[in-house]
């Protein structure tokens, strides 16, 4: 039974690749188009939320949240758990008035497709390098000042342990206070069971509903006042405060 189940989820997993890869070559010359032009540069997240509910309508997720959260003048930093690849593009149709670039492991950059319209709008963090490490910051904080919020997964990618969390890094609050941005926590609750590990035959994956929880913002006088650790172990507790525990 489970080497049927295995199959069932398996080929969920290459179905889903499948319409990612070719919606992605449907949105791909778009993209590259407007990211050839800085000016048109903001279009790209038009762009990037049309994607992510085509791949949600021919993948049959619908989304349940708590709530919707208001567009912003203010960017800020958006900071949640990683516990499935579903992350990445539902938070595009989840958050479609509040303009993001995500902040990620450099990995990313050797898948092709994924890579042009990756480095030319978000930002690739090389953890090898301390130099160019520091200069991803940088580019998060101009990013910022532009208007543009950060998506930040503080685990630094999806953990073994998930669904539970691994522990914080501190880039994420680094940037935050550095910059006098609030933080927006978000619990992802359920992806893992939606889409799990590609690489693992026998890990679950799905059609269903990909259920979120939007907590309140930590504003930024918070983030000013109280110290790095104090901010990242609230954020911590925030957003584990909805992760699905063993026995759930």
């Amino acid at each position: 039974m489970k080497y049927i189940l295995g199959l069932i989820y398996y080929s969920w997993k290459l179905y889903i690749g499948l319409v990612f890869g070719l919606t992605l070559l449907l949105f791909y010359p778009a993209l590259l188009f407007v990211l050839s032009f800085e000016r048109l540069k903001p279009y790209s997240f038009d762009i990037n939320v049309a994607w992510s509910r085509c791949v949600r309508i021919f993948c049959f997720y619908a989304v349940e949240s708590n709530r919707k959260v208001e567009s912003s003048d203010e960017p800020y930093v958006i900071i949640a758990n990683h516990t499935s690849y579903l992350d990445i593009f539902i938070l595009y149709s989840v958050l479609p008035k509040q303009r993001f670039i995500f902040m990620g492991k450099s990995e990313i950059l050797k898948y092709p497709l994924v890579k042009t319209f990756f480095k030319k709008l978000n930002i690739p963090v090389d953890r090898s390098s301390s130099i160019r490490s520091a200069k991803a910051f940088i580019q998060a904080k101009n990013a910022l000042k532009n208007g543009w919020s950060i998506v930040i997964f503080p685990e630094g990618g999806i953990p073994d342990c998930a669904p539970q969390l691994a522990p914080f890094k501190d880039g994420a609050f680094q940037l935050a206070k550095s910059t006098s941005c609030a933080i927006l926590p978000i619990t992802f609750i359920n992806h893992f069971k939606l889409f799990s590990d590609p690489e693992n035959f026998c890990a679950p994956a799905m059609p269903g509903i990909a259920k979120l929880h939007f907590h309140e913002m930590i504003d930024k006088e918070e983030i000013k006042r109280e110290e790095l650790n104090t901010i990242k172990e609230k954020t911590y507790q925030v957003i584990h405060s909805y992760i699905p525990q063993k026995n759930d």
